[in-house]
């Protein structure tokens, strides 16, 4: 096994007490190797857990369509960590595993669109297109305001454009999944 560049921070860090003390609550417990990477930087740490926190626990969005869209944004950008994180809760908030294993084509001819409703499929077009392209097409985004409102239209865009930022960060800094995902 090569040594890390970067090392991740100890499991049994204690210190800042109340970062570590937040992103432990919001982790159930215990952290994930994307914490250990992020507390090198304790203004970044805090603004992470916050913001994704918030993204992951508090917006008005489906949770489907959010964990779709993370999913999604983790195949694009071949982020297998995020991958790894984001299809359980896609399970457990109305996804099959069909699904998952669809999801893997994003961006592919032979993606199997049959097994999303058009809603969903939009979502994955507005993925494919803010991660690929980065320009949205207007028709696209004019059919999502309209099935979605203001509000969880905007949310799934920053959805996506904040898992873009999580798997930047996650293959520049080689962060692996951990050997048993978390509960």
């Amino acid at each position: 096994m090569t040594e890390r560049l970067i090392p991740y921070q100890p499991l049994d860090l204690a210190e800042p007490a109340e970062l570590v003390a937040a992103i432990r609550k919001r982790r159930g417990g215990q952290f994930i190797n994307l914490d250990r990477m992020l507390l090198h930087s304790t203004p970044i740490a805090e603004g992470w857990n916050h913001f994704i926190g918030e993204i992951r626990n508090n917006l008005s969005l489906d949770p489907k369509l959010r964990e779709l869209a993370m999913c999604g944004v983790a195949v694009l950008n071949g982020a297998e960590y995020e991958f790894f994180h984001h299809a359980p809760p896609f399970i457990k908030a109305g996804g099959s595993e069909a699904q998952v294993e669809a999801l893997r084509l994003i961006g592919q001819t032979d993606f199997p669109k049959a097994l999303f409703s058009a809603l969903e499929n939009d979502a994955v077009e507005l993925t494919f297109q803010m991660t690929r392209n980065i320009q949205v097409d207007g028709a696209l985004m004019k059919r999502l305001q309209l099935a979605l409102g203001n509000t969880d239209a905007v949310e799934l865009v920053t959805v996506i454009a904040a898992y873009n930022m999580v798997s930047r960060f996650l293959i520049a800094l080689d962060v692996n999944p951990e050997e048993h995902p978390p509960a």
